[in-house]
Formats: C-alpha cells, sequence, structure tokens
C-alpha cells in the first residue's frame, strides 16, 4: 500500500513538474509569436529604466501579452537584458525578443534635419521648429540669447551653421543639432583656410565666411563661383565698391517686398554694399563648402562686373562699358521665363 502510495505521489510530482515545464516552454515561446500592428509606434525608454520596468510598460502597451515571461527571459539571459534608453520603433511582425534584441542594441529611431545652402539663420530656426521628434529648447529666445545658450554669447549667428542634413534621435534638443552644426562649419573654414590661395584681402577666417555667403547667394551655377569670388576680390583690393544686391536684401530684412528698387539702393543699412566698402559685418546667409572653397581660391580672371543672364547663369565683364552693354541685353530687356537661378531638374 506504502509502495503504491510513493508511486502514485512521484507520478504526481513528475506530471507537475513536466506540466510546469510545459507551460513554461510555452510561455517563453509566445516571446517568437510576432505582433500584429496596423501601423509602426514608438516606444521610449528612460534613462535608469530597468529590464522588468520596460517589459511591464510593453506589456501596458500591448505589445507583449504578459510581461511574465519576458520578466523570466530576463533573469535567464543576464548578458542580454541591459537595455539602453531611446526611442525605438516597433513594426507588425516583430516579435518580443525581437524588440529587445533592438533595444540592448541600442537601435534607436532616428530622423533628420536639412540646412539648406543659402538659408538664413531664421529658416535654419524655423527648420528645427518643425521637427516633431526634437526637443525644441530654444523656443521664445532671440538669437542673441541661443547664441549664449550655445557657449557664444558675443557672436553673430547668421553663417556660422553648415549646411548639411542632421540626423538625431528621440533624446536630442535643437541646441544638440546647433553645436553640431557649428563645430562642423568651424572645422570645415579652418580646413580651407589651411589651404587659401596667397595675397587674398582677408583678416581673419571669418571674412572669408562673410565673402562665402555672398558668394552663396550670388549663383547656384558651381563653375560660377570662383568667377563671382574672383570679382568680388579684385574689387575689393581695388577700393570699389562690392555693389551686389543679396547684401542689399538681407540689411533690408522683413521689409524687402521682392523686389529691389533704386530707393532700396540707396538705403543705408550696414549690409548695403552700394553704400558702404568693404565686406558687410557679418554673413548674409549660410554658405556650403563649395562658396567657402571659391572665396578661398577665387579665379585669377581680369572681370570686375557681373550680370544675370536670365537662366541662373552670368555674363562677366572686364570694363563698365562691357558690363552696360550687358545691362541693356539681359536687365532691360528681360526674358519672359527670366530667372535668377539655375532651372532644378
Amino acid at each position: 500500500m506504502f509502495k503504491r502510495l510513493l508511486i502514485l505521489c512521484l507520478l504526481v510530482v513528475v506530471l507537475a513538474v513536466a506540466g510546469t515545464g510545459l507551460w513554461v516552454w510555452q510561455g517563453l515561446n509566445t516571446l517568437k509569436t510576432p505582433v500584429a500592428l496596423s501601423e509602426p509606434v514608438l516606444f521610449n525608454v528612460e534613462h535608469g529604466s530597468t529590464f522588468s520596468g520596460v517589459a511591464r510598460q510593453l506589456e501596458r502597451n500591448g505589445l507583449v501579452k504578459d510581461s511574465l515571461w519576458l520578466r523570466l527571459w530576463g533573469r535567464l539571459h543576464p548578458d542580454r537584458n541591459l537595455i539602453q534608453a531611446g526611442t525605438y520603433e516597433f513594426a507588425s511582425g516583430d516579435t518580443a525578443l525581437a524588440m529587445v534584441n533592438k533595444m540592448v542594441n541600442g537601435e534607436t529611431k532616428t530622423w533628420s534635419v536639412q540646412f539648406i545652402e543659402g538659408w538664413r539663420f531664421a529658416d535654419l530656426r524655423a527648420a528645427l521648429e518643425r521637427q516633431d521628434h526634437l526637443d525644441i529648447m530654444s523656443a521664445g529666445l532671440t538669437d542673441a540669447e541661443l547664441m549664449t545658450r550655445l557657449g557664444r554669447p558675443d557672436e553673430h549667428p547668421e553663417g556660422r551653421f553648415f549646411p548639411d542634413t542632421y540626423v538625431f534621435t528621440g533624446q536630442e534638443s535643437d541646441l544638440d543639432i546647433l553645436r553640431r552644426a557649428y563645430d562642423r562649419m568651424q572645422s570645415i573654414l579652418q580646413e580651407e583656410w589651411q589651404g587659401k590661395a596667397d595675397d587674398l584681402p582677408y583678416e581673419s577666417p571669418y571674412e572669408a565666411l562673410i565673402m562665402a555667403s555672398i558668394v552663396e547667394k550670388e549663383t547656384g551655377v558651381p563653375d560660377e563661383r570662383s568667377q563671382i569670388a574672383g570679382v568680388f576680390v579684385r574689387r575689393l583690393e581695388k577700393g570699389m565698391r562690392l555693389q551686389t544686391d543679396p547684401t542689399v536684401i538681407y540689411g533690408l530684412g522683413d521689409s524687402y517686398d521682392g523686389n529691389i528698387t533704386r530707393k532700396n539702393l540707396r538705403t543705408v543699412t550696414p549690409y548695403n554694399t552700394y553704400r558702404i566698402s568693404g565686406l558687410p559685418p557679418t554673413p548674409i546667409a549660410l554658405p556650403g563648402r563649395e562658396a567657402i572653397h571659391a572665396a578661398l581660391h577665387p579665379d585669377a580672371g581680369e572681370s570686375l562686373y557681373f550680370v544675370a543672364r536670365g537662366d541662373g547663369s552670368h555674363v562677366f565683364s572686364r570694363t563698365l562699358q562691357e558690363h552696360q552693354r550687358a545691362v541693356r541685353e539681359f536687365q532691360l530687356r528681360r526674358r519672359s521665363d527670366y530667372r535668377s537661378s539655375p532651372q532644378t531638374q
């Protein structure tokens, strides 16, 4: 009798162990089941989050059915449960283990913002403010206050941020991107300055940056940049005023209505190069590397003037007489499809 009872007890234990094992095996297998989502979802892991806490958060968000099995898996795999903070994107077909792998490997969701050559600083700020997944810490700050936050309290912001595409995560702010763009501009400007041509009329890399911004606004034709820079450099060397419309437009600010008038050309501003000698006090736009290179490697020709043809390119002239003929041909008799920038494909 006792022997039969012992055997029965052992059988019950074996069945219980087997049943528990099967239950656990089935539970852990649910971690390999793809999740069904109508669209990708974003999942944020805060700094200091524990694996168990993240597992429960996944359950609350409907990304796993029962966090028990994920928490158990984490205990069984301590080398694979070190979750990294960040914002992650999960899509239909992802399994719980796939989600964990993304978070352990730090495969955070990224976005990007693009700063375009020729933009003003106001355009750059507007582009940052349009980013839904970026922490905008500069909201309400003046340009001067923003530069102070960046650790550059005595610098004018215009032209100091390199135009490029910047990738960011959900943990970054607009100030982080601005610091990267500022540092990149400084790096590129210094690189180009080191290889500059001899005998240029610039006293500092900053003056070259100012010139580059003018070149950037004057032409979008790559082959013309060094020619444009050459004209301006020769005018500086001869003591001639630059007389470039983009500086006039910049000086007018919000009062510019899209058309330059004779009154505009006579209006005295620190940027009106029809009224001031030398360079304006700051850049007028974001110059790209090609414009910076052109400003530091100007064409060695003889032209002192240029005028837009109306197809985005320019006619260059050595003398005022030649220039006046070009103005009559291309400006006073403008073609119906006149445009100041090249046609894009």
